[in-house]
């Protein structure tokens, strides 16, 4: 059986049908999640110069927040000129592929100026922690990226 360029192109074009489908049919397209990070993603976009301002104040800061890893949990550290009284503190721990491991809570810091996010609420992978603190009326913001092993 000879084969012409007629049946060459018959059978060019046959795989690449049968290699479209397969990337259609056989690979899934499910298994990766697309959450949005919020659901009020629009709102939260009109108000973000207020975020970029309190990361800007914070970076500014002399002494700023700093974070520790152990194997207790993840231990937020202020300075020593923070305290209960005059600052409201929270934080975000935003998970970046799936949204039911989002923690967000305020917390209060206890006598050595920390606060402990314990390992048990957390899992393996990858987070963003957010830690805002509003002082005098000044927002303040600082992002850590964190991979808990």
């Amino acid at each position: 059986m000879k084969i012409s360029w007629g049946h060459g192109v018959v059978i060019a074009l046959a795989c690449f049908i049968i290699f479209i489908l397969s990337m259609i049919f056989l690979f899934p397209n499910g298994q990766k999640n697309s959450e949005m990070i919020t659901d009020n993603y629009y709102e939260e976009e009109l108000k973000y110069q207020d975020v970029i301002d309190a990361k800007n104040r914070a970076d500014q800061l002399a002494e700023k927040p700093d974070v520790e890893f152990g194997k207790e949990g993840i231990k937020i550290i202020f300075p020593e000129n923070y305290d209960n009284h005059n600052t409201k503190f929270d934080f975000y721990l935003y998970r970046t592929d799936d949204q039911n491991l989002d923690v967000k809570k305020e917390f209060t810091l206890n006598a050595d100026h920390t606060f402990l996010i314990p390992a048990k609420i957390l899992s393996k992978g990858n987070y963003i922690l957010k830690v805002k603190w509003i002082t005098n009326k000044t927002q303040y913001q600082r992002d850590y990226d964190i991979q808990w092993k």
